[in-house]
């Protein structure tokens, strides 16, 4: 293959990892803030609502990382 190819390849697998990794860091806080209120503290929905708010702010995180990488590229 071309080392043009291989580059475009290995891109566009990155930049797919990263929508999967934003909505992984989404359901992951918000799993985290569901257990949390059923099982331990039982202040719903509060504890849901602010992990939900950590996981999309750690999935704009990734954007972001995700954007400076490209700009080094």
């Amino acid at each position: 293959m071309k080392r043009e190819t291989i580059r475009s390849l290995r891109d566009a697998a990155y930049y797919s990892s990263v929508g999967l990794s934003v909505a992984l860091s989404i359901f992951i806080g918000l799993g985290i803030g569901v257990w949390l209120d059923r099982h331990i503290f039982g202040t719903t929905p509060w504890l849901t609502l602010i992990f939900l708010v950590l996981g999309i702010v750690a999935g704009y995180r990734n954007i972001g990382l995700a954007i400076k990488k490209s700009r080094k590229l």
